[in-house]
């Protein structure tokens, strides 16, 4: 069977508020307020490498579910969240892998905090969210987090938000509605980090973005030759970019392959806000029908993670 490390995972420990039933659509509260159960627990965290299902999880904590209602976190409560995942890391060593959660947007406090979080806590890569308010992951509120990313030589999880107007605009028409919000902007923050130079100051920066991000990723490589990049955008996502598997549609998943290459691709299920299911069987039957190698399902199933996060 081949082993699964499954980057995209969310939990928040229980001392941790969750606040995302006060801020989702009224439409998806009730939703949220059962999911909510599922993210404090650390017996489901374990229960499908338990079981054989997958060999690890990448874990962070959304600090956009514990947010208040201006999408803003303390300080000092973000340098706890980065604590517990380093004791959740130690506690289940090699079965449990963490990246820090840090408020990209608050300048240098989080470059610190990031730094901490990666030097002194041993945590493998940094989580952000992609956009706050009117500004984007290449704000230059941002950029001393990308910069010590880059330095320090670990991917940065641009993930996806839930931006206004737009999502109460899409709130009526259901949860695809909604993920499709979280997507544009997941989508716009990718292009501002190629169009807006970040990659090209920051050679050695390495990005994750969600597979709703995949409409970025497809503008990049269909209008590479209008990019504002010498080399242009599809050479830049090539170097910088990586993307996961969430929904485990075969299509998508070839056709980031097809851009990106199959060492750029990795699984990744938004567990157990998207998926709460096991995910050997889906994920493995979505590489085969994308008609990839047994090299190339290797990659994506944990070796690609593996070779991101130096594990």
């Amino acid at each position: 069977m081949t082993a699964i490390i499954d980057f995209h995972c969310h939990h928040i420990p229980a001392r941790f508020r969750q606040t995302a039933a006060d801020t989702f659509p009224a439409n998806q509260r009730a939703r949220w307020e059962a999911l909510a159960r599922k993210l404090s627990s650390e017996d489901l965290l374990l229960e499908d490498i338990g079981n054989g299902d997958i060999a690890a999880r990448v874990i962070n904590i959304p600090a956009a579910l514990i947010a208040d209602t201006s999408g803003r976190v303390p300080h000092d409560t973000i340098m706890a969240m980065n604590d517990c995942l380093a004791d959740l890391a130690a506690r289940h060593k090699g079965r449990i892998h963490c990246i820090a959660s840090v408020d990209a947007y608050d300048g240098d406090i989080s470059a610190r905090e990031a730094e901490r979080a990666i030097t002194q806590l041993g945590l493998r890569g940094i989580f952000v969210d992609c956009a706050r308010g009117d500004m984007l992951i290449d704000a230059p509120q941002a950029r001393p987090t990308l910069e010590v990313a880059a330095r320090l030589g670990v991917p940065v999880f641009v993930h996806p938000v839930n931006p206004q107007p737009l999502t109460d605009q899409m709130a009526p028409y259901g949860r695809i509605a909604t993920l499709f919000a979280r997507g544009t902007v997941n989508a716009a923050a990718l292009i501002t980090l190629i169009e807006g130079g970040v990659f090209a100051e920051l050679p050695q920066l390495r990005v994750v973005v969600t597979a709703l991000a995949f409409g970025g990723i497809a503008m990049g490589a269909a209008f590479s030759s209008q990019s504002l990049l010498p080399d242009g955008a599809l050479a830049t996502m090539r170097k910088h970019v990586y993307v996961d598997t969430m929904g485990f549609n075969s299509a998508l998943i070839r056709a980031s392959v097809d851009i990106l290459g199959a060492d750029k691709v990795i699984a990744g299920s938004d567990w157990p806000i998207v998926n709460d299911q096991p995910i050997s069987g889906p994920l493995m039957q979505a590489l085969e029908a994308a008609g990839l190698d047994a090299e190339a399902q290797r990659a994506i199933a944990s070796g690609n993670v593996r070779d991101l996060l130096r594990l």
